[in-house]
């Protein structure tokens, strides 16, 4: 993946705007809302795609639907900073399905916040106590609990050039 910034205009904005709304929306949909013709549209999603602006595409699920009610997010605390600690760490929370989020974050006492998406407060304590806590290397957990979730968005919002 290339990790410089691509060159894009306003309709490769307008694109990845239609399309982080509706991944699902046809070629054919997506060029008649940006005002193209169907060929070079799919050529920009390609190309999008290929400069690792699109990363994947994916369908959003409702937790609670699938009898997940209880959602937590974690403080992690490692007892070393250092490199085989953190990759161990993070090789091991990756493979936990009740993980939907981690990240190493910076400016507060926690190296890493999880977030965890499980059916009850029995599956959460089975989580912590049973797998997370059992990495080595972690020392501390800190748990708080959503009670109603205000804003979820997955859309990213990159200004045009001139903005």
């Amino acid at each position: 993946m290339n990790n410089s910034q691509p060159e894009l205009d306003r309709l490769d904005h307008r694109i990845l705007q239609l399309l982080q709304v509706d991944a699902g929306l046809s070629n054919l949909e997506l060029a008649e809302r940006v005002g193209l013709s169907p060929t070079p549209c799919a050529r920009r999603v390609k190309r999008l795609i290929a400069e690792g602006v699109i990363t994947r595409q994916v369908a959003m699920v409702d937790p609670k639907k699938l009898g997940l009610n209880l959602t937590a997010h974690i403080s992690v605390t490692m007892d070393r900073h250092t490199p085989d600690r953190f990759s161990l760490f993070e090789q091991m929370v990756s493979e936990l399905p009740e993980v939907v989020d981690c990240c190493v974050v910076t400016g507060q006492s926690a190296d890493y916040l999880l977030k965890a998406v499980v059916r009850d407060m029995a599956h959460y304590e089975q989580f912590l106590l049973g797998k997370l806590t059992r990495i080595e290397g972690v020392t501390g957990v800190h748990s708080s609990f959503e009670l109603r979730r205000v804003v979820t968005r997955t859309a990213v919002s990159a200004p045009e050039a001139g903005r």
